[in-house]
């Protein structure tokens, strides 16, 4: 609302939390506007927590605006008590200020602002309501500048005297680090026992007081002192809301209430919830497919028009490289767009609404007995139409832990690529009566294997305690248009950036390997065109790696012309097919038909059953391992998975073909 489209969009170092910057222009200021991440505390325990406190510290901004929810006031305002204890200029935005009148809530501005020396503005986010009034407000602040509190939250006897014990030894021995973070605060810090501040202490006196400090309120008040604080924090709010609030209507259970107990029933809520995530699904992919299908006309128009301006039959090197290479790569990834688009607008939709929220919370019994939340559960089930958007779905989940390990797994979902190999092989192998349960058992195989990855993972790479899944459930909201269209464009449009720009280099690459080294013309003499094309594919880089593989895959019951089709299958899975066509002879007037004929007669239904086994586990195409690199802001772990889940395909598929080849 402020800043409008003049924003920027990245990630804060080191980490895949979403930075947001903007400009914004007012009475003659220019007001720099930057989003931290959304935290209801500044505690130090998420990497969101940790980038908010450390950004308000040293970058130490002219105004923090805190947005709170004011139709759930005490709830909302702990972070505010945080920023009160960190001194720092403060604007309260009490947003959805329409659905706290609703609920009968009236708020004494006034007082409640002189209370926690803090200017509030009521706010509509929604409908742009208080816009002028909130940058009034921050520019008023700013003016003013940071001033000693008169009004500081008192946390009893006790504990007011430890800290007074600490504080002068922080000022004494700690000099640079009580000027940035003031003495106070850094006690504060110290007694709730702060990873990051205690790390950040190097005074063996400090931290020794520090501790005894903290054995002395654990055995006078038998609580750890963390608990302490958040209980001294919320009196404090609760002294201050009973001061300054009043509700005009006596509470009964509200509308969303009534929803949520058919929404979050026990019997009802999962299915419920299935046939919500199948609607979703149906719109992103079902929806999406024509205008794919609408894109990959334009691309192979813009094909016909570029090769237009060369002789027909040329075998220009330009040629290849604009066709194959350049508009090929490109449109490989902007076909996906509409897929992006409109998974985006349907998630954005689900959660303004509230939804999303209860989604997670129905899922998180059953997901939370294989190691992970119930947020998991919606990436995984979007991986079955793509793995792009369902690795940009783990967004949702604020847990690093369970993030990167959705993210390993999301690749073991057949995706809507990895069906086109199936829809190739399964009638080319097995008869009509066991298609249905051949595919199925593909599907089922995937999500096993998931479910044992997922389980691993979770005991080695990335084990440690999980966070407690405890969610609020907002109200139901009618989500806006402006809303879900910039989630849903911001979302697409740094797909479409940084993914595809690493397709393009990465599809250039390809299309050199498969062109070149060239045979020499005289070993070309007198083959037909298909000839031709096999000649081309053995000798150039591609198919001599294919040969050279070829004794590792035999175990597999794979020969080089498999393995040739598998190299290009890492640039797309359709690929795949694509490549056995050529490998065939298959020209442009062969059919699909042809196609399943000649691998019949080549290969066994075992054979086919391992081929769709390795496509389903093996590496993850291009595209995919661009989106982990980027979702988790490093190439290890796209390599990790990449090659992890290729040793797992190979094993698997061994163990599927020897033990095969003795039954069969």
């Amino acid at each position: 609302m402020l800043t409008g489209a003049r924003q920027h969009v990245g990630n804060y170092p080191g980490v895949t939390v979403e930075k947001k910057e903007g400009l914004c222009s007012c009475y003659g200021y220019e007001i720099n506007v930057v989003d931290l991440p959304g935290t209801y505390s500044l505690t130090g325990y998420s990497d969101e927590e940790l980038i908010a406190r450390n950004f308000i510290i040293e970058n130490q901004p002219d105004v923090v605006v805190d947005i709170i929810d004011a139709s759930n006031i005490e709830r909302n305002l702990y972070l505010a008590t945080q920023l009160i204890e960190m001194n720092v200029p403060l604007v309260l935005a009490f947003n959805m200020s329409d659905i706290a009148k609703q609920k009968g809530l009236t708020f004494d501005i006034d007082e409640l602002s002189e209370l926690l020396e803090a200017k509030i503005v009521s706010t509509v986010g929604s409908k742009a309501k208080g816009k002028n009034e909130l940058l009034n407000a921050v520019i008023k602040t700013a003016e003013k500048g940071k001033r000693e509190r008169r009004h500081k939250i008192h946390y009893g006897e006790e504990i007011e005297t430890e800290l007074a014990k600490i504080e002068p030894l922080i000022a004494a021995e700690e000099v640079e680090l009580a000027k940035k973070y003031h003495a106070q605060w850094l006690a504060v810090k110290l007694l709730e026992h702060d990873g990051d501040i205690v790390a950040k202490v190097k005074s063996e006196k400090v931290l020794s007081a520090a501790a005894a400090s903290v054995k002395h309120l654990k055995t006078i008040f038998a609580d750890e002192p963390e608990i302490l604080f958040a209980d001294r924090r919320y009196g404090f709010i609760s002294g201050a809301c009973e001061e300054t609030i009043k509700s005009s209507v006596e509470l009964r259970h509200s509308r969303s209430d009534m929803v949520d107990k058919v929404i979050l029933n026990h019997v009802l809520g999962l299915p419920i919830f299935l046939a919500l995530m199948y609607f979703v699904f149906k719109l992103t992919f079902w929806l999406g497919e024509p205008l794919m299908g609408w894109l990959e006309y334009f691309f192979g128009w813009l094909s016909a028009v570029v090769s237009g301006f060369w002789p027909a039959g040329s075998d220009s090197v330009i040629l290849s490289l604009l066709v194959d290479g350049i508009i090929g790569g490109v449109g490989g990834v902007i076909v996906f767009l509409p897929n992006i688009l409109l998974l985006f607008l349907a998630i954005a939709i689900l959660e303004d609404s509230g939804y999303m929220a209860r989604a997670a919370f129905i899922m998180d019994r059953i997901m939370h007995k294989i190691g992970l939340h119930g947020k998991s559960f919606v990436p995984m089930l979007i991986g079955f139409g793509c793995s792009i958007p369902a690795i940009m779905g783990t967004r949702i989940l604020e847990n690093k832990r369970n993030r990167f390990t959705t993210i390993m797994v999301i690749p073991l979902m057949s995706c809507g690529a990895k069906l086109t190999i199936y829809m190739l092989l399964i009638p080319a192998f097995f008869p009509q009566q066991w298609r249905g349960p051949v595919l199925w058992l593909v599907y089922l195989i995937g999500i096993v294997l998931a479910i044992i990855c997922i389980k691993l993972l979770r005991l080695t790479l990335f084990s440690g305690e999980t966070m407690p899944f405890v969610m609020e459930l907002p109200p139901y909201r009618m989500p806006t248009l402006k809303s879900v269209c910039i989630h849903m464009w911001q979302r697409g449009w740094l797909f479409l950036k940084k993914a595809g720009t690493i397709i393009l280099v990465i599809s250039i690459i390809l299309w050199a390997a498969m062109s070149y080294p060239k045979p020499k013309p005289e070993s070309l003499a007198g083959l037909s065109p298909q000839q031709v094309q096999q000649t081309v594919l053995a000798h150039s880089a591609i198919g001599r790696v294919g040969l050279a593989i070829e004794p590792v895959l035999k175990p597999l019951g794979f020969d080089w012309k498999i393995g040739t089709a598998l190299i290009g299958a890492t640039a797309a899975k359709e690929v795949f097919v694509a490549q056995l066509g050529i490998v065939y002879s298959v020209g442009d007037d062969g059919t699909e038909e042809t196609l399943r004929e000649k691998l019949q007669n080549n290969y066994s239904p075992l054979v086919g059953f391992c081929i769709m086994l390795f496509c389903l586990i093996s590496t993850p195409c291009i595209a995919t391992v661009a989106m982990v690199k980027q979702e988790t802001g490093s190439w290890g772990w796209a390599m990790f998975q990449f090659f992890g889940l290729t040793v797992l395909a190979y094993v698997v598929t061994f163990i599927v073909y020897q033990l095969g080849s003795i039954f069969f």
